[in-house]
């Protein structure tokens, strides 16, 4: 399921089987992308931390639907197919919409957000996303003005930041050891956002 060596769900012991044993879905199912942790548990720990306070906390005020959208998009623009699957069937199940999630994906892949059916604010944290994706060191003060100005305030900008950061960090995890999603359950996350520790995915 990937480049490097991984150890399956049934031969886990110790401290990996503990981890294994938190992230699993369906019939211990574990995503490649955990699973490509593997020979380093303590990697994944830090993994998992990061991704659950940073897209599944229940103090992030921005819904957790559009911290997906911002995960697809940042994918797209890292050609990362692999989250760009996984967090597109997380987007369509968190936002119930079928019709309006299609949309949003057809605009990102078109490259142009703007004529996804999001709110002015919304475009503006993903035109931010894109800066940040492919040009952060051309980032300046004006850009988070421009946030501020379309409504967002800084604890919603910090939440944005943090989610393009992290699916950064995902994506080329992703790319840079071939992980594949073959054997993976799309869509599922860690849905119990009240408690941090909980990193069951349903």
């Amino acid at each position: 399921m990937s480049w490097i060596k991984t150890i399956p769900f049934e031969q886990a012991t110790g401290k990996l089987r503990k981890l294994y044993e938190r992230v699993t879905g369906p019939d211990n199912n574990v995503d490649n992308i955990m699973m490509a942790h593997s020979l380093r548990p303590h990697s994944m720990e830090g993994h998992m931390a990061l991704y659950k306070n940073v897209l599944h906390h229940s103090a992030n005020q921005i819904p957790k639907w559009f911290l997906e959208t911002l995960g697809v998009w940042v994918s797209s623009l890292n050609h990362c197919g692999y989250c760009v699957e996984h967090h597109f069937n997380g987007l369509q199940r968190l936002l119930g919409d079928e019709v309006r999630g299609n949309a949003i994906r057809a605009a990102i892949e078109a490259g142009t957000p703007e004529s996804a059916p999001l709110e002015a604010a919304q475009v503006a944290a993903m035109l931010y996303a894109r800066k940040l994706t492919q040009a952060p060191a051309d980032l300046v003060e004006y850009d988070i003005a421009v946030l501020r100005n379309t409504g967002w305030d800084d604890g919603e900008i910090l939440e944005i930041n943090q989610v393009c950061a992290y699916f950064a960090y995902a994506n080329r995890t992703v790319l840079g050891l071939g992980c594949s999603s073959e054997g993976d359950i799309l869509g599922l996350s860690p849905n119990n956002s009240a408690d941090p520790a909980d990193w069951g995915h349903k």
